[in-house]
């Protein structure tokens, strides 16, 4: 049973800014607009009691998106090799914000986003790149998010807009953290991801194409997380099936992603409470994969103006 957290729906400060909470009687979500529209905290109701779905953020740790629930991956998801986003022909220069030398997770989570709706069960948000500075990406964008509690249902929408003149490449995503123990000891998670494909990475970087899941990211069936290091790129996904997180304690998630997150990135960190699972469009790297011509790059190349969006809906169900 995690601790109560205030339930009002109205902003108040949290550290780092302000913190929206969206509550129904299934759902209870914090928002941080200021630390780039990140999630604070994402937690159910089962059996009487709130318990935390994601990983709780620290209060002393919510201006960082990277420590938060779950953060927005914009204009690019996961990394770009040696920090240079090549496309074109041409090559530009990106700050490098990993320790292994890459572009990590795009740029849009590094600043404040403007609430243009907020309400008991929904909040929208907008960034704007135009409007400040030091953005890591060489052209100008736009993005939209919005969230929104339906019953047993998180509904999430995510979209980025091209505001240059030319055409320029993009990719986004979501990186929520989920606990392995809902409950508490014994409540282990299992896991479902209808991903066929995977891409051999060296350094978490792609070597080639994507080829079929080995044994140990061979998550098509209902499986236990194991206690092995996963992070890998699942592609290949059936979009008719969902993802699906199954607790003993009869708590079933499933995640209905929209086609245009082609790729999983999942992330199990060895002697850690948490994992993530992280619906994509782009593949690790997948701007050097555009480029060298290598198909599943999952990087939408968006006309002047053209915007591009997807939604994920995660649903909690109880059984038994």
């Amino acid at each position: 049973m995690s601790p109560a957290i205030p339930s009002t729906s109205s902003s108040s400060w949290a550290e780092g800014g302000s913190l929206h909470t969206l509550e129904n009687q299934h759902w209870r979500l914090g928002i941080l607009p200021d630390a780039g529209a990140s999630v604070a905290f994402g937690q159910i109701r089962h059996d009487g009691d709130w318990h935390d779905l994601l990983r709780p953020t620290p209060e002393t740790d919510r201006w960082s998106a990277m420590d938060c629930s779950s953060y927005l991956l914009v204009p690019w998801s996961n990394r770009v090799r040696d920090g240079v986003l090549r496309h074109e022909g041409r090559s530009y220069r990106l700050r490098r914000n990993a320790d292994d030398g890459t572009a990590l997770h795009g740029t849009a989570m590094e600043f404040s986003w403007d609430v243009s709706l907020a309400g008991d069960t929904e909040l929208q948000a907008t960034f704007d790149s135009s409007a400040v500075h030091g953005v890591n990406y060489p052209w100008r964008f736009s993005s939209r998010v919005g969230f929104r509690l339906d019953g047993p249902r998180l509904v999430v929408d995510l979209s980025v807009r091209n505001e240059d003149e030319v055409p320029v490449p993009v990719g986004f995503g979501h990186h929520p953290y989920f606990r392995r123990r809902l409950t508490g000891p014994g409540d282990d998670v299992r896991l479902e991801i209808p991903c066929r494909e995977y891409f051999e990475l060296v350094d978490c970087l792609p070597t080639g194409p994507a080829v079929p899941v080995e044994p140990r990211v061979d998550f098509t069936g209902l499986r236990p997380l194991g206690e092995e290091w996963v992070d890998d790129c699942l592609t290949g996904r059936d979009p008719e099936v969902p993802i699906r997180l199954s607790y003993p304690s009869g708590v079933e998630v499933t995640l209905q992603v929209d086609e245009v997150f082609s790729n999983v990135v999942l992330y199990i960190p060895t002697g850690s409470d948490v994992f993530a699972v992280e619906p994509v469009t782009n593949a690790n790297d997948g701007f050097t994969l555009l480029e060298e011509g290598i198909p599943g790059s999952g990087i939408l190349v968006l006309a002047p103006g053209e915007e591009r969006g997807g939604r994920v809906t995660v649903e909690v169900t109880a059984v038994g």
